[in-house]
């Protein structure tokens, strides 16, 4: 397995034109004590929709190490990705996020439940975490039910993990993928996940769990800071006791999807991942689109018409665009402004709506979490998409850098 690193953040970059900016805000980090390995990140479903190929981000990572001299480990990732994707990904991807969302729920057969009760026999009724104060208490039934939702998905995941290990030589990172479903997992049900990940031998480097709370597209999180809180230190201590019963690997660390802009989750992260003195890995996708298309709606009268055709368009085919996302976005139709609103006011107005200033009177989450799935118009208008990106490339370069670190790397792992 190939060395993460303690903190690593995934930079989320659909157009693949920002690897640079990506990067100076991670060596911004660094400066500031936070050594961070940057992961540049692209889901299967992203090259589809923005008709990209895997091999387009290595070549923006290694672009972006060569042009900073950057000297530390750095990593592409295949995210989101089952056997039946991952081909594409083997000879340019060293970090894979298999993805079981499908399999949750699907029952394994009677044989392997039965060897996996064997394999955790003493844990069947309870199981006490050092530094949790009340044990765990496990009914049958509750242990019943948690191998009916996960014991199958850990399955399909050991055959994926088998699959890349048979057919790449370079080292790699993995990551198994439970966000994207209805309901959270509780410290107790990820104790079981991981133990699974034991029982088929896949040696795991990160697990992203879902929490309780909403974790939508490009806005803050929504839900229960206390309750975040004692269930995110409680899932870090239960990795810590995990790692050391099943031997799983050293340097398993829990990992934050639709990890962008969650502000007000930033600080309770960063104080435990320092009490514990553990790693974390967030990884981020839309963020950096929206600061491309930000200052292309700010900057001129040619951008901002741009960016309100872009908008129009979005509202037209609203359920086109959200319904890949339903467990990540949160969006109010009725409080979507209209496009008459903002030709009116002019671009400051627009660029307000958009930009993430919990401050800012103007800001609305529900036109922002729009624009965040929007990024397949902008590909179906690339030829003049691209074009705005050059003209503008200076200021975009700076918002994409600005917003990284000061908003994300800043607030997660240095201060």
């Amino acid at each position: 397995m190939a060395g993460l690193g303690k903190y690593s953040f995934g930079t989320g970059d659909r157009f693949g034109k920002e690897g640079e900016a990506q990067l100076r805000a991670v060596l911004q980090a660094w400066e500031n004590g936070a050594e961070v390995t940057p992961v540049w990140n692209k889901s299967h479903r992203e090259h589809e929709t923005v008709n990209s190929k895997p091999h387009l981000v290595r070549e923006e990572a290694n672009a972006a190490i060569k042009a900073l001299n950057f000297s530390g480990k750095y990593f592409v990732d295949a995210d989101h990705i089952d056997l039946k994707k991952v081909d594409a990904y083997l000879p340019v991807s060293n970090f894979f996020t298999i993805d079981v969302a499908d399999y949750i729920g699907k029952s394994a057969a009677e044989k392997e439940k039965d060897e996996f009760l064997k394999f955790i026999a003493k844990f069947q009724q309870k199981i006490n975490i050092p530094g949790i104060q009340s044990e765990f208490k496990i009914s049958e039934e509750e242990l019943d039910e948690i191998l009916e939702t996960f014991l199958f998905a850990a399955k399909k995941a050991s055959e994926v993990y088998s699959y890349i290990e048979e057919n790449k030589s370079e080292e790699f990172v993995v990551e198994v993928s439970m966000d994207e479903v209805e309901n959270p997992q509780t410290p107790e049900e990820l104790f079981f996940v991981l133990a699974t990940f034991a029982f088929y031998e896949i040696p795991v480097n990160t697990i992203a769990p879902k929490f309780t709370g909403r974790f939508n597209k490009g806005i803050d999180y929504e839900g229960d800071l206390e309750k975040f809180s004692k269930e995110f230190e409680e899932d870090l201590l239960v990795l810590d006791f995990a790692k050391k019963e099943f031997g799983l690997p050293a340097d398993l660390k829990l990992s934050i999807h639709s990890g962008s802009d969650k502000f007000s989750i930033y600080p309770i992260m960063n104080r435990l991942i320092k009490k514990h003195n553990t790693g974390l890995h967030v990884k981020t996708a839309g963020t950096t689109w929206v600061e491309e298309i930000n200052v292309i709606a700010e900057s001129g009268e040619d951008g901002f018409e741009f960016a309100l055709e872009i908008y129009e368009e979005a509202l037209n085919r609203f359920d086109e665009l959200t319904s890949p996302y339903p467990d990540v976005l949160d969006i109010d139709k009725s409080k979507l402004p209209k496009v008459a609103e903002f030709r009116n006011n002019g671009c400051e107005k627009m660029a307000k709506a958009l930009r993430h200033n919990q401050e800012e009177p103007l800001f609305n989450p529900h036109f922002r979490q729009l624009m965040h799935c929007a990024y397949k118009l902008a590909a179906e208008k690339d030829e003049n998409f691209f074009k705005f990106i050059e003209k503008y490339r200076k200021s975009i370069e700076e918002a994409v850098t600005h917003n990284l670190y000061e908003k994300h790397l800043k607030r997660v792992f240095v201060k």
